[in-house]
């Protein structure tokens, strides 16, 4: 199917996609400049498909301390509720027959609750003199 060459009174039903093509490269380029000039922020090295280190066995026994934080405001040490003002108080009462070495706090927070809440936790803890707090996270199911 060739093009029609010279005049003719009948109507051209060819698409022309050259101006089409002319401005996305335009648009190209000028995301090309801009994307860059967009990121705010600290440069972080972010880890990559890093694996969790192993499960810590002292979590299990009975004689490990557990702060639980199923919301905002919701405190529990191992499995009884305390508000945050006694917290240091019970923590303190359970680790005080405990060796330094032995001396570890898990702190086990909901998804919903906000980072200062776990933030309050963990000064409140550190008050004690406790300066091992572990972090409890579900295990990474293996891909």
């Amino acid at each position: 199917m060739g093009m029609a060459v010279g005049g003719s009174d009948e109507y051209n039903s060819e698409i022309n996609v050259t101006p089409m093509v002319d401005v996305m490269l335009v648009l190209l380029i000028i995301f090309m400049i801009v994307t860059p000039l967009l990121q705010e922020g600290v440069p972080v090295s972010i880890p990559k498909d890093m694996r969790s280190p192993a499960e810590d066995a002292d979590i299990t026994k009975d004689t490990s301390v557990i702060v639980t934080i199923p919301d905002n405001n919701t405190f529990y040490v191992n499995k009884d509720p305390y508000p945050l003002d006694a917290l240091g108080e019970k923590i303190q009462t359970l680790m005080k027959d405990k060796a330094p070495e032995k001396r570890i706090v898990y702190i086990k927070s909901g998804v919903d609750v906000d980072y200062g809440k776990v933030v309050e936790a963990i000064d409140t803890i550190r008050r004690q003199d406790i300066d091992r707090i572990g972090l409890v996270a579900d295990k990474r199911k293996n891909d």
